[in-house]
């Protein structure tokens, strides 16, 4: 199986620059999301990579393979670079039934017969979609056409399979079935998968890595835990997680090696680093990056607030909290809901509170918070 390698890729459209000076490396077997707002360059790197789209400038590799070069004037073909692309839309046959929308490829490759009904049944019990294999598109539900788009683009048994936001079609449930089952599929197959979506949840369920992308840079390129819990910026701190990280606008003063005295409004904590000692600069604006399940709402905590709002769904409850026009954002797991109005305490427990440069968003690394 394959190792794909971007090279100092670049894509320019006219003046506007999609994707800039990329560097990436995709290990076989990976399960890798390209994940990022729109037009951050995501579907235009998924495209580059499967011959879709001609970079300005760079080289890329698939399985030891100089498919593209700038310098040399390399550029494969699609069909050529032994890869399946499952488009947004489904795009399958509607005057063919579900065993020959799967069976298309194959017999144009001039497969015998009897190692296409092989092939396709194959499939057909993968997917879980036997049942259906004598019916047209238009009779099967969107969940059931995605897995049919899946088992066609499988027919041939590419290297690579790439994906462009395949789900956004499917409503809320559809979508964590299909979730489970490309996961599922990626682990039976054996295969490299390169995903595209803007869906943060959908990128931390699926990936073995996150490639977090903004205006065409590379922002983090690790593993889902790594990019929620040690972000490389703030932009990847906010993007990543449901509900949002707390980025709270600091001034720093550090107090001695050890820890910093942080100053918002009326509100003073300290953050003792866990790893180094950290020096700040007099007055150096900052960003505290807290996540709210790391704020604990419990009776006898040092720091008072009033609850500003509530959000209960059963297994979790989001809940505001106005700390004197300072408003966090918390999450409490089980059933427990807090009246609107009422004066709530709050402890930080944990040692991973995140301090940010405010000038250039950079990580300065982790600690713990208390209040004073």
């Amino acid at each position: 199986m394959p190792e794909i390698r971007l090279k100092n890729i670049t894509k320019k459209f006219g003046k506007f620059l999609a994707v800039d000076n990329l560097n990436l490396n995709i290990n076989d077997r990976e399960f890798v999301t390209l994940l990022g707002p729109s037009g951050c360059g995501k579907t235009t790197t998924l495209r580059m990579i499967a011959g879709l789209e001609t970079p300005t400038e760079g080289e890329i590799w698939i399985d030891n393979k100089l498919v593209f070069s700038s310098e040399q004037g390399i550029d494969v073909s699609p069909d050529k670079r032994d890869v399946g692309f499952l488009f947004q839309n489904y795009a399958l046959w509607p005057h063919m039934t579900v065993y020959k929308n799967i069976a298309f490829g194959l017999e144009n490759l001039k497969w015998k017969k009897d190692k296409v009904e092989e092939r396709v049944i194959e499939l057909l019990q993968m997917l879980k979609i036997e049942e259906f294999s004598g019916r047209y598109p238009s009779e099967l539900s969107g969940g059931q056409q995605q897995r049919v788009a899946i088992a066609r683009t499988l027919a041939t048994g590419p290297k690579v399979l790439f994906m462009d936001e395949p789900l956004s079609n499917l409503d809320a449930k559809l979508r964590m079935e299909m979730r489970t089952e490309l996961k599922r599929l990626h682990v039976e197959t054996d295969s490299t998968f390169v995903y595209v979506t803007h869906d943060q949840l959908e990128a931390m369920t699926l990936s073995s890595k996150i490639c977090m992308l903004k205006e065409g840079l590379l922002q983090q390129f690790d593993p889902p835990l790594e990019v929620y819990h040690n972000p490389g910026n703030a932009f990847v701190a906010d993007f990543v997680g449901s509900p949002n990280i707390n980025l709270l606008e600091v001034t720093g003063n550090n107090t001695n090696l050890d820890e910093v005295l942080l100053n918002c409004k009326e509100l003073e904590l300290m953050y003792t680093p866990v790893s180094s000692s950290l020096t700040v600069q007099e007055n150096q604006k900052l960003l505290l990056g807290i996540r709210p399940e790391d704020i604990t709402i419990e009776e006898g905590g040092k720091l008072k607030g009033i609850v500003y709002s509530t959000l209960p769904s059963g297994m979790e409850t989001i809940v505001k909290i106005d700390f004197n026009g300072i408003i966090l954002t918390s999450v409490v797991f089980r059933g427990t809901d807090f009246q609107v109005g009422k004066e709530i305490a709050v402890n930080f427990h944990e040692n991973r509170y995140i301090l940010f440069d405010a000038e250039n968003g950079k990580n300065m690394g982790q600690g713990e918070l208390s209040a004073l």
